[in-house]
């Protein structure tokens, strides 16, 4: 038999990053708040774990700051990019905010989550369940609550004006809202490593291997992430071809002071793999259902800005959509007007972060490509100029600048600078040979972000 509750303001799909942000705020705002979630278990992922300095400010505007202490995080002030066994330093620029160098955090992703939904179960307004969501329950094309079961197997509806579906990367309800879908580029293999001493402590670090990039940072006191990139087809576990892969092909170009530890831990730990994709963002034209998150807009995690995105939409969604700006959410027609304006004031800081991410993943995956191999090349030497070459770059990933046309300025640049380095290389008895390769290059750093770019100015 299926139970009829009452009525809430708000219905929320999914308490992680976002969900339980917008609960926290909606519920703060005075809003009466459902927030929904299949498991309310602490999750375990292999992604999500490291919060960028502008994601911290916007977590702090939230009021939750808070929900970074308590699970033995690490603080992260900035990147150790290694090529070729040289590694260059990326540290995080002085916050305008608070005049001092910006600071990042890293943690277990299940810790933070279990904070942030303690957070929004003590907010007023906000009622926390267990639930499964199996359907959107619709008046016509509006959506009018949700439909599905308790853990215990009671069916049951909610009922909102407004529904908000946070329902992640694998999200069930993206498809009443778009036609896109996620583009899967490559997928992260992880696990962790116990007691190892990065190349630089309290620093993420990217390792421009073959075929792409690996990723270590430190989670917590003693365990430490590390993330391989493999692009196409994921090599079989259950085979035993993963096992290799990581063995023959990931083990040799491992720093020499963490390679005995990386072995250790493949031994014992479980192989877990994550996809990798691109969503471009879509403007939210459905009556009575917003999506946020991940079942929205994804880019690639290389550079571990999903949350900084996540955590600044709740800041901006709070603003447009209080009392002052929509009285009650059942004026549907101003919901929409608000989501056309939301669609657009996000790109302040959606659109670097987004094109970044992708970009610098293409230039770092290089393979076989050499006009890749030299805007790579370039973008290492680039960074290693110092000064504002690396504050620009690295302000952007920090989500810290929040202004696109700065990434289109360091990306060129960097691609003219490569083009520099590789004329200098080759010499002038090279002279035709360099000609072709300008516009060769050049044409590859143009395909490499523009599509990005145009994608974030199409509805």
């Amino acid at each position: 038999m299926t139970q009829l509750v009452d009525e809430y303001d708000l219905i929320i799909v999914g308490a992680g990053i976002v969900g339980c942000a917008a609960a926290k705020a909606f519920g703060t705002d005075g809003r009466r708040v459902l927030l929904l979630e299949r498991d309310l278990s602490e999750p375990d992922r292999i992604v999500g774990e490291l919060l960028q300095p502008g994601g911290v400010n916007a977590l702090k505007s939230l009021g939750l700051e808070g929900c970074l202490d308590g699970i033995d995080g690490i603080p992260c002030y900035g990147y150790g990019v290694i090529r070729h066994e040289q590694l260059v330093e990326i540290p995080y620029p002085v916050d305008e905010y608070t005049e001092k160098q910006a600071i990042g955090k890293s943690f277990h992703h299940g810790r933070f989550i279990q904070n942030l939904r303690k957070a929004a179960m003590a907010t007023e307004n906000v009622i926390v369940k267990e639930f499964t969501v199996n359907t959107l329950v619709k008046d016509e094309e509006k959506v009018i609550g949700v439909s599905g079961q308790s853990k215990e197997g009671e069916e049951s509806k909610y009922y909102a004006p407004l529904t908000l579906v946070a329902d992640g990367i694998f999200s069930k309800f993206r498809r009443d809202f778009t036609t896109k879908t996620p583009d899967v580029k490559s997928n992260f293999v992880g696990f962790l490593i116990d007691d190892i001493v990065l190349p630089m402590p309290n620093h993420g670090h990217v390792i421009l291997a073959q075929p792409s990039p690996i990723l270590m940072y430190q989670v917590s006191t003693h365990q430490t992430r590390i993330l391989v990139d493999i692009p196409g087809k994921l090599p079989s576990a259950s085979n035993g071809e993963l096992q290799s892969y990581m063995e023959e092909r990931i083990a040799p170009q491992l720093p020499e002071s963490i390679r005995d530890n990386f072995m250790i831990a493949l031994q014992k730990e479980t192989l877990r793999s994550m996809p990798n994709g691109f969503l471009p963002p879509s403007i939210n034209q459905c009556n009575g259902m917003i999506v946020l998150g991940d079942a929205m807009n994804i880019r690639h995690p290389l550079t571990g800005g999903g949350m900084t995105v996540a955590f600044n939409d709740v800041v901006l969604l709070r603003e447009l959509l209080s009392y002052e700006n929509v009285p009650s959410f059942t004026e549907t027609d101003l919901i929409l007007q608000q989501m056309t304006s939301f669609h657009w004031k996000r790109k302040r800081y959606c659109t670097a972060i987004n094109v970044l991410a992708m970009a610098l993943y293409r230039l770092f995956a290089a393979e076989e490509n050499l006009d890749l191999q030299v805007l790579q090349r370039g973008c290492f030497s680039y960074f290693q100029l110092g000064g504002e070459c690396v504050n620009g770059p690295v302000g952007l990933l920090s989500g810290l600048i929040q202004r696109p046309m700065t990434l289109v300025y360091h990306f060129f640049a960097v691609a003219i600078y490569a083009i520099y380095l590789e004329m200098k290389r080759n010499g002038w008895s090279k002279f035709h040979m360099n000609v072709i390769m300008l516009f060769s290059v050049l044409y590859t750093a143009c395909v490499t972000i523009l599509p990005y770019l145009w994608s974030e100015t199409k509805y």
